[in-house]
């Protein structure tokens, strides 16, 4: 293999001939082999972006030639459309506050541009991956400013699997507003619910959880680009800082905004943290959620089976016939690691010193996975659970006639003493409700049956009459 050789402040290391990285992005792969995994794509277009919109800004105040500033922009260009993406090597966690990346795409974005313009890769005297392509910038302001536009982009394909989620989950609400099932607390018989209300319900958290996210990209909007080292700017012309911005919003597409207080943006990092938190609050409810799901359609004999799952593949080796609820239980463990990686990212983020944290690497890669895999998480729940749910509706009614709990709605007329006795004598004798109550002569019939009518007890305040009339639904 033909080697050139690089020199750094370290010394000088033989390179690969054929590779556009050099000298930093060989020893940070060499000292960092920590995940065996590569950076997300999107960060490395992300950095190709900033890069880009710096060699655009240089040249408009005077820093940076036309000639270089054009072959930077259309290596940038090439990075961006996918190319030279098995050229970033450095390992997603690593140490140097993200300086390792940073040299990585100066290294590729430099060497690329040589060759645009006749050269060989190795002659920075034609475009030097510091003095030309990092010109007015830091790793300090680059790699943060880098880590927020990935986050949003990544936060933008999640919010459009949440979205349908919400739809998915209101249409379900809709198909079974006329199912009325036993709601339970604390995994005992309570009073009547819809099971239409309960997906309701799901679909009203969230929508909760599409706002956080909403406000999750307004936080990371907020670019500290232009403050180089610690926020103060040094070594970055006055216009540069006015404009880099504006034009990395013009490359991206985004509304993006320059940080109010550079030095704040450079050394604090709790807009991260807020977001992971924004993601770490929807896992917990996805995670509820699918708990129920698996508890709803648990048996199908022997459990609860008020709703079916779609069978979606053999839930067992050696138990024939059995299905196993695969996508709820899917879901459960891409938010337990969530929830894991929400702490790593606190303690990260709580870790910085003075001017810098330096933990951003490890922040980004369990952020970014937090993000993504709940993005497929939502997709596979949406895609092969959701809307393949069905009700087992006469389990549901048969369990709500059985059951003591509907005893709950006669409590304002006999007392809740009273009541209760009743409730332990169905359970002693296994006699239904009304049976008990007609024996003990309490209510005439037409009372108990007003009074005990399920559907009337899941909308306070409407009659039943009233409510089947509204919704149309036939009475059991």
């Amino acid at each position: 293999m033909k080697t050139r050789i690089e020199h750094d402040s370290i010394g000088a290391l033989e390179v690969p001939e054929e590779v556009y990285y050099g000298v930093q992005t060989l020893r940070a792969a060499q000292n960092f082999y920590i995940t065996g995994l590569n950076m997300h794509p999107e960060t490395i277009n992300s950095i190709a972006q900033i890069k880009k919109a710096a060699a655009i800004t240089n040249f408009e105040v005077g820093r940076l030639d036309k000639k270089r500033a054009d072959a930077i922009v259309k290596a940038c260009d090439e990075i961006i459309a996918g190319k030279l993406h098995d050229q970033f090597i450095v390992d997603p966690i690593q140490g140097g506050a993200g300086t390792s990346l940073n040299m990585n795409a100066n290294e590729v974005i430099a060497n690329r541009a040589i060759e645009l313009l006749g050269g060989k890769k190795g002659d920075y005297s034609i475009v030097n991956p510091n003095d030309h392509v990092n010109y007015g910038q830091s790793t300090n302001d680059v790699f943060p400013s880098c880590g927020r536009l990935t986050a949003l982009k990544l936060l933008h394909k999640a919010e459009k699997q949440l979205n349908r989620l919400y739809d998915a989950l209101s249409e379900k609400a809709e198909e079974f507003d006329s199912v009325i099932k036993m709601g339970r607390t604390q995994m005992q018989d309570a009073v009547p619910i819809r099971l239409g209300q309960e997906f309701r319900a799901y679909s009203t958290a969230i929508r909760r959880d599409i706002s956080r996210f909403e406000h999750a990209k307004r936080e990371m909007s907020s670019l500290n680009l232009g403050g180089t080292a610690i926020g103060t700017g040094l070594n970055a012309d006055v216009l540069y800082l006015q404009k880099v911005v504006r034009n990395i919003a013009l490359v991206t597409g985004m509304d993006l905004v320059q940080a109010y207080d550079l030095i704040d943006a450079t050394q604090n990092l709790d807009g991260y943290s807020s977001v992971s938190g924004a993601v770490r609050t929807c896992a917990v409810n996805l995670s509820k959620m699918s708990n129920d799901l698996r508890l709803m359609s648990s048996g199908p004999r022997a459990g609860l089976g008020e709703i079916n799952l779609p069978a979606k593949q053999n839930g067992s080796s050696i138990m024939p016939g059995k299905v196993n609820p695969v996508i709820p239980e899917v879901v459960n463990q891409v938010a337990f690691n969530i929830i894991g990686n929400d702490v790593t990212i606190a303690m990260a983020t709580e870790a910085g010193q003075l001017e810098l944290n330096a933990f951003e690497p490890i922040i980004f890669h369990n952020l970014f996975q937090s993000i993504e895999t709940l993005t497929y998480a939502v997709r596979t729940l949406v895609d092969n659970c959701i809307t393949g749910i069905t009700a087992n509706v006469e389990r549901c009614r048969d369990m709500v006639y059985n059951s003591v709990g509907i005893i709950t709605a006669i409590c304002p007329h006999v007392g809740y003493e009273r009541a209760a006795d009743l409730a332990k004598e169905a359970i002693e004798t296994g006699a239904s409700v009304k049976d008990v109550i007609i024996e003990h002569g309490l209510l005439t019939k037409e009372e108990m049956e007003k009074i005990l009518d399920p559907y009337s007890m899941t909308e306070p305040g409407i009659s039943a009459e009233e409510l089947l009339d509204q919704k149309n639904v036939k009475e059991f």
